[in-house]
């Protein structure tokens, strides 16, 4: 299996970086958060992303979208993470689109899938319900009723909630091996009656909040994939979802090594630069080296999902717990060769630190997908 990129995903790459350099440079991103507004993203910026195709890059052509496959996505994901690219691209396109595409009713995707596309639908997942990714310990509850189902409980750490149009909600439905069956998920739209969001804004002045459905009536069609069956389906996203993160991780990883070596190679010391220094140069010698180890996984994972390789958990569990690993040090030691100043806000450094420390908690961190790597392998 090659590693390496086809020249039309070089070509996206090239574009995406231009684009996002040009439009969303990491000035944009202090701006936003400096004068925030009640949207926390830019609706233009988005609108254009949307016409370049990329809110639409792994939707199929019949839906309107391109079908470019997720490791265009995960390019656009990496630049993503260089700009610091406030978007609703994780919460709609790598997780919403990705549950109506594995998931949804041929009458759901007709409905939904094309106004994602177009970047009109917002549609995150409503998933963890504590500080920790758990999601099998699911409690809202969804209890039949006439032609339906009634929603109880609260969601947390929605992406994107005080936009979106429409959630896709885990919910239990049946207490049969609680831990492992019984979850179902639901589209919900977000005026329903019942429905109430907290706004919130998170470590890297990024949107999220709090959902709370009480007595929230849906219709039977409103369920995506199967009643009590929901759990395939949900690591099949989560999946997904981990493996762009990871490329987003990835993204910031290679910035921050970039930032730092370029200040090493400005920064006097003892009428020197310090990037002649012996020992910063093994330091960095080091860092260099875990990216490419991260590069290498990165790319596997999004090759292994687009080739539908049966192996994909397992590396996207890799995937996941190695970038933590990885954006953890190489931040960390960004700010010692830095010699602290990096986390002043005159510096841009601390935006990416606060990011990853997000990124690394969604959809687990480097202990949850250790532990699950290893189970997965029999351990």
């Amino acid at each position: 299996m090659s590693l390496s990129l086809n020249e039309e995903q070089m070509m996206l790459q090239d574009s995406a970086r231009g684009f996002l350099q040009t439009k969303a440079p990491v000035s944009a991103f202090r701006e936003l958060r400096d004068h925030p507004d009640k949207d926390g993203f830019n609706r233009q910026l988005w609108a254009d992303m949307a016409a370049q195709g990329w809110a639409g890059i792994t939707i199929p052509e019949q839906f309107g979208g391109v079908d470019f496959g997720y490791t265009g996505l995960g390019l656009i994901l990496e630049e993503m993470g260089r700009t610091l690219t406030v978007s609703p691209m994780v919460s709609t396109v790598l997780m919403g689109a990705t549950a109506l595409n594995l998931g949804g009713s041929p009458a759901q995707k007709t409905a939904l899938l094309p106004k994602i596309a177009t970047g009109e639908l917002i549609i995150p997942l409503a998933l963890e319900e504590t500080r920790h990714h758990n999601p099998e310990q699911t409690s809202l509850r969804a209890t039949p009723v006439d032609k339906g189902y009634c929603l109880n409980g609260r969601k947390v750490f929605v992406l994107d909630a005080h936009v979106a149009d429409t959630f896709i909600v885990l919910a239990r439905t049946s207490e049969k091996n609680a831990n492992c069956t019984g979850l179902s998920l639901f589209l919900v739209d977000s005026d329903t009656q019942g429905v109430t969001v907290e706004r919130a804004h998170m470590l890297d002045s990024r949107n999220a909040g709090a959902v709370v459905f009480n007595d929230v009536t849906v219709s039977s069609e409103s369920v995506v994939g199967e009643i009590d069956e929901g759990q395939e389906l949900l690591q099949s996203v989560l999946d997904v979802a981990q493996i762009g993160l990871s490329a987003e991780l990835l993204g910031i990883s290679q910035q921050v090594f970039e930032m730092t070596l370029s200040y090493l190679k400005e920064r006097k010391q003892f009428g020197v630069h310090i990037g002649s220094f012996q020992a910063l140069q093994h330091r960095m010698a080091q860092m260099f080296c875990q990216i490419e180890l991260c590069k290498s996984i990165v790319r596997r994972a999004l090759n292994d999902l687009d080739a539908g390789h049966d192996n994909v958990s397992i590396v996207a569990s890799a995937a996941k717990a190695k970038l933590c690993e990885t954006v953890r040090r190489l931040t960390n030691e960004a700010i010692q060769l830095h010699g602290g100043i990096g986390m002043t806000d005159e510096f841009d450094l601390g935006f990416y630190i606060k990011r990853a420390r997000v990124a690394q908690q969604t959809c687990g961190d480097y202990n949850y997908h250790l532990d699950r790597f290893a189970r997965l392998n029999g351990y």
